[in-house]
């Protein structure tokens, strides 16, 4: 049998001691917002240090770096939100699921880059651009213990641009919700509303998600290459292509093969810019073609 989820604790329409939990970059702007507007902010809770490499330092987040500049307090156990005496807590990108025992002690609004109920999950920027969406956006949302299914109190579109990077498009994400929930707080949060419609879910791209199938239309792997990471292979080697632009037009040569300074697709091609060879550092394709002195029917894939 099913039980219904107990009902959580929803934020004073205007908060002003807000706790913050969020890890990377995406993150900041949220954190930068809150404390330009004047919120009090007892607690910042963050990812916990990573180590880059066996000899180097442990290196903070984005979000505890930022933190830290600003003098805030910092946390690395989201236990402590529950203790910080906060009206509310904003998640941002966290990377955690928050459990029952601290959802039921503080409010929770969480900012996702998507337009719930679509692409619920950890990766929702680089589903939407992988899937041709034209149209994404913010929610501020209301945490439950289940993934991305609490009620919203806002949704904001954003524009998806056929140049578009997951890069440029979370960045722009980042700084308007970050624009918006301050707004929010400010003004009053009113209240959130039941989700509606089809969710879909955006786990994160696996190495196969990035593989490139030459066989597909250059749309399809123009927006691979823009979520970042597409790679195929060339002599049975890692090929990763970090910039390219899809160009009309057909060709007598198969799916894979180079043709000038491109490659053809199932349909169209997919002219090269920035080309990272196995083993060596991003470079110019163009040059790298200069350099490489491939020939003549060479095939990627």
């Amino acid at each position: 049998m099913t039980h219904p989820l107990p009902t959580l604790p929803l934020p004073p329409n205007r908060p002003r001691r807000v706790a913050f939990a969020g890890t990377p970059n995406d993150a900041v702007p949220a954190l930068g917002a809150l404390a330009e507007a004047g919120f009090d902010i007892p607690l910042v809770v963050t990812g916990a240090l990573r180590r880059r490499s066996r000899r180097g330092h442990d290196t903070p987040s984005p979000v505890a770096a930022a933190a830290e500049q600003r003098g805030l307090s910092i946390s690395y156990d989201p236990a402590d939100l529950a203790a910080c005496d906060a009206d509310c807590a904003v998640v941002v990108a966290y990377g955690r699921l928050l459990g029952a025992d601290v959802l039921s002690q503080v409010p929770m609004l969480n900012l996702h880059f998507s337009l719930l109920p679509r692409w619920r999950g950890a990766a929702p920027v680089e589903r939407a651009l992988l899937a041709g969406d034209e149209v994404t956006g913010i929610c501020l949302m209301a945490l439950e213990e289940t993934l991305d299914t609490g009620p919203v109190y806002w949704r904001h579109e954003v524009s998806i641009s056929s140049t578009d990077t997951a890069a440029s498009l979370r960045s722009r994400l980042a700084h308007e919700g970050a624009e918006r929930l301050v707004t929010s707080l400010n003004d009053g949060l009113g209240a959130p509303e039941t989700q509606q419609g089809e969710p879909t879910y955006a786990r994160m791209l696996s190495p196969a998600d990035r593989e490139i199938d030459w066989s597909q239309p250059a749309t399809h792997i123009d927006r691979q290459i823009r979520v970042g990471g597409a790679w195929t292979t060339l002599e049975g080697q890692r090929f990763i292509i970090r910039a390219g632009t899809p160009v009309p037009g057909k060709h007598d040569a198969p799916p894979g093969a180079l043709a000038g300074d491109a490659v053809v697709a199932g349909h169209g091609l997919v002219r090269l810019s920035i080309v990272q060879p196995a083993g060596r550092a991003a470079t110019e394709a163009q040059a790298w073609l200069n350099g490489a002195r491939l020939p003549p029917g060479t095939r990627f894939g």
